[in-house]
C-alpha cells in the first residue's frame, strides 16, 4: 500500500506509516474490489459463476456422475438448463463487496500493525524467519504480507463461512423442477438451517473455512514479491504490476489452496440430518472429510474440479487488485 516515506512511495504494496493511519481506506477500497468482481461477472455474463458451480459439484459428487468440467456444464445446461450453471450464485455476489471490504481492510490494518510492532523492532529481527540479518525495514518485507495475509484471511472467515455454505447447498441442488428442490433460495436455505440447526448449523465449517483461508499467506506473499519484481525488472505501469501481480498471485494461492477447498466443499454439503430431514450426516468434522476423500479418490480426489477453478482465478482477481490498489493510491 502506499507510504508516507518517498523511497517507497511507487510500492504498491508499501504499507502505511505512523503518520498516515488511514486504516479506513483499506475497508473503503476493499468494497471498489468488490464492486470489480461483480462488473467483471457482468460483464463475462456470469462466466465466473458458472465456473464455481462447475467446481463445486465435481469436488462433492461421487465418482462416475461426471467425467470432466466439460461433462458437468453439459449435463447440467441439458437437465437444468442455462440457469443451473447460476445455482448459489445470490449469495456470493451480494457478499462479495462485504468479504473483499472485509478482508482488504484487515489486511491493511494487520500490515501495519505487523511492520509498527513486530518487523521494525530490531530486538525482535533475529526470531523472525528470513528477515534475521535485514538492517531496519521501513517497509514490511513479503514474509511480513504473508502473515498479514493469515490474519486477514481468519477474520474474514467468519463472514464468508456462512455465504459459502448457504452457496454451496444451493450449487448441489440438482432437480430442475423448482418444487423438488430442497431450497427455494438463498433466504429460504438460511432461514431452515437457522431454525433446525441455529447457529451452529449456519456455520458448518467454518474451522474448515479458516485452515482453506490460511493460504492467503501465498496469496500476499507472492503478491509482494511480484510488486518488488515486477516494479524493479520491468517498464509497466504501477495498474498494469498490480494486474499481473494480483493474477499470477490469485493462481499461487489456489495451487497451494485447492485440496483444503474440496474438503470444506464436501464439509459444507453433507448433510445437516435432524428434523431437516436432508438425509444422514457422514462427516463429524473436516478431518472425517478429508479421510472420505482420500479413500474414495486417492490423491487426485484432493485436485477435482481444480481447472475450471484455475480458469477463473486470474482475471476477477487481477482486475480486483487493480481496483483496490488504485483506491487506496488516492489522497482521502
Amino acid at each position: 500500500m502506499s507510504s508516507a516515506q518517498a523511497p517507497v512511495q511507487d510500492l504498491p504494496t508499501a504499507v502505511p506509516t505512523a503518520t498516515s493511519k488511514k486504516d479506513y481506506k483499506g475497508f473503503v477500497a476493499g468494497v471498489f474490489s468488490g464492486i470489480t468482481k461483480l462488473s467483471a461477472c457482468a460483464i463475462t455474463n456470469g462466466i465466473p459463476d458458472r465456473f464455481d458451480t462447475v467446481k463445486v459439484r465435481l469436488q462433492t459428487s461421487k465418482d462416475g456422475h461426471f467425467k470432466g468440467p466439460l461433462d458437468c456444464t453439459l449435463q447440467t445446461v441439458r437437465k437444468e438448463g442455462i440457469r443451473g450453471l447460476y445455482k448459489g450464485a445470490t449469495p456470493p455476489l451480494v457478499g462479495w463487496m462485504v468479504m473483499d471490504s472485509v478482508m482488504l481492510g484487515s489486511l491493511t490494518l494487520y500490515r501495519r500493525l505487523l511492520l509498527e510492532n513486530v518487523f521494525s523492532k530490531s530486538h525482535l529481527r533475529p526470531y523472525i524467519p528470513f528477515c534475521r540479518s535485514q538492517p531496519d525495514l521501513k517497509t514490511l518485507p513479503s514474509f511480513g504480507h504473508g502473515i498479514a495475509g493469515i490474519m486477514a484471511g481468519i477474520t474474514v472467515s467468519f463472514i464468508a463461512a456462512p455465504v459459502e455454505h448457504i452457496k454451496s447447498r444451493l450449487q448441489v441442488q440438482y432437480a430442475a423442477d423448482k418444487t423438488k428442490r430442497m431450497y427455494s433460495g438463498p433466504i429460504d436455505c438460511l432461514r431452515r438451517i437457522l431454525s433446525t440447526h441455529g447457529i451452529r448449523g449456519v456455520y458448518r465449517g467454518l474451522f474448515a473455512t479458516i485452515l482453506f483461508r490460511s493460504f492467503f499467506f501465498f496469496w500476499w506473499g507472492s503478491y509482494d514479491v511480484l510488486n518488488r519484481y515486477m516494479k524493479t525488472n520491468t517498464d509497466m505501469s504501477t495498474p498494469l504490476i498490480n494486474f499481473w501481480a494480483g493474477g499470477i498471485s490469485a493462481q499461487i494461492f489456489w495451487l497451494t489452496s485447492y485440496p483444503s477447498d474440496v474438503v470444506k466443499q464436501r464439509l459444507m454439503v453433507d448433510p445437516l440430518g435432524g428434523k431437516l430431514n436432508d438425509g444422514e450426516r457422514q462427516f463429524r468434522g473436516w478431518k472425517d472429510a478429508a479421510k472420505t476423500v482420500y479413500q474414495e479418490r486417492g490423491l487426485r480426489g484432493y485436485w477435482r474440479g481444480f481447472v475450471p477453478c484455475f480458469l477463473r482465478a486470474f482475471p476477477a482477481n487481477a482486475m480486483a487488485l487493480v481496483a483496490f490498489e488504485g483506491i487506496m493510491r488516492m489522497n482521502f
